[in-house]
C-alpha cells in the first residue's frame, strides 16, 4: 500500500507559529504580561522548542532583522580598504531588499495597543549601534577620520531603522520599503560618501 500524500498548504514551521502565537497574545493581553509559557501553550510546542529559535520574548520581533544585520556586518567588514559609498549602499540595501511583513512590522505598527513602546525603543537602540558600528568600522578602514565614520555609522543606522519603522507605521506592504530606504540615505548630506551612498 502507497502512502497516503497530503495537498493543501503546508504546515508552518515552528518558528512561524511561535512568532504568530507571540504576535497574538501580545496583542491580546500586552507584551508585558505575555510570558514565554504562554507562548508555548498557545503555538502548542515546547518551552525548548521556544529556545532552539528565540534566546528571549523580544527575540521574537526581531530576529528576522537580525539575521540581516548579522548578515550586514559580514559583509561590510568584508569590505576593507576597498569601503566606499556605493559598497556600503548595496550592503546596507540588502537590509531592506524583500523584507516582507514580519512579526517586527506588526509591533511597530501596534505598539501602543501591544504596550510595546520602551521595548522598541531600547532594543532599536541595539540594532542601531550594530549597524553604525559596522558601517563606522566599514569607513575607518577605507580611511575615514574617526568622529566622520561614526556619524556616517550612526546617519545610515538611522536611515535604515527609520525607513522600516516608518513602512510598519503605514501599513506593511502600502507602500516599497527599497523606495523609502533610498529616500531616507538621501537626507545624508555634508558627510563622506554623501554624493554616492
Amino acid at each position: 500500500m502507497e502512502p497516503i500524500s497530503r495537498v493543501g498548504r503546508p504546515k508552518a514551521s515552528s518558528r512561524e507559529t511561535l512568532a504568530d502565537a507571540a504576535c497574538e497574545l501580545f496583542l491580546e493581553q500586552g507584551y508585558e504580561e505575555t510570558s514565554v509559557a504562554d507562548i508555548t501553550r498557545r503555538a502548542g510546542v515546547s518551552r525548548s522548542s521556544f529556545f532552539n529559535y528565540f534566546s528571549s520574548k523580544s527575540d521574537v520581533l526581531w530576529s528576522g532583522l537580525d539575521d540581516r544585520i548579522d548578515h550586514a556586518l559580514v559583509e561590510l567588514a568584508a569590505l576593507g580598504a576597498g569601503a566606499d559609498g556605493p559598497a556600503v549602499r548595496a550592503v546596507l540595501a540588502g537590509l531592506v531588499r524583500g523584507f516582507a511583513p514580519d512579526p517586527l512590522a506588526l509591533a511597530l505598527r501596534n505598539a501602543s495597543a501591544m504596550g510595546l513602546e520602551a521595548e522598541l525603543l531600547r532594543d532599536s537602540g541595539v540594532r542601531h549601534a550594530k549597524i553604525a558600528g559596522g558601517v563606522a568600522a566599514a569607513a575607518r578602514a577605507a580611511g575615514v577620520e574617526p568622529v566622520p565614520a561614526e556619524i556616517l555609522g550612526s546617519a545610515c543606522a538611522a536611515a535604515v531603522l527609520s525607513s522600516i519603522r516608518t513602512w510598519a507605521e503605514e501599513g506593511a506592504g502600502q507602500a516599497s520599503l527599497e523606495t523609502r530606504f533610498d529616500r531616507a540615505l538621501r537626507c545624508i548630506h555634508d558627510l563622506p560618501w554623501s554624493d554616492r551612498v
